[in-house]
């Protein structure tokens, strides 16, 4: 796992990405960049640049945070048991940098294996499908013929 120093990850993300990378936390439903967002393009882990999803697996679950219905590749995601704030739930974390994600929830769309991976803006950063060759993304222009 890569490792990256806290106070370099506090001079080059916001204090939102930070505390929700970081510190396990969670943005504000409804009012975040990738909710309402549906371009064609790629989502990476905002720390290590980590392919995660592709906006080909987006749907609207209309919980307030994108969704997504596999991650572009099992091993760029890990999975634990979280049961902080009263709740039991699996977290997701990218395999690269460790950084906080969201959580995986059973029940999403059926016919596309079920899962909705839950996942906070603020740990993302989205390429264009015009920009991943410029971004060094260009193997997964593929997914998007």
């Amino acid at each position: 796992m890569a490792k990256y120093s806290k106070e370099d990850l506090k001079k080059t993300l916001t204090a939102e990405q930070y505390n929700v990378t970081q510190n396990a936390g969670t943005e504000m439903p409804f009012n975040n960049e990738y909710d309402d967002f549906f371009e064609d393009g790629l989502y990476v882990d905002i720390v290590s640049g980590e392919p995660l999803f592709t906006s080909k697996d987006k749907y609207n679950s209309g919980c307030g945070w994108p969704a997504f219905t596999k991650p572009i590749a099992d091993k760029n995601i890990n999975s634990n048991l979280d049961t902080s704030h009263g709740m039991v739930r699996n977290e997701v974390k990218s395999s690269g940098a460790n950084s906080h994600l969201g959580h995986v929830f059973p029940d999403g769309p059926k016919d596309k294996g079920g899962l909705r991976y839950c996942i906070n803006s603020a740990s993302l950063k989205f390429i264009p499908v015009d920009k991943l060759e410029d971004n060094g993304y260009g193997e997964y222009l593929k997914d998007f013929k």
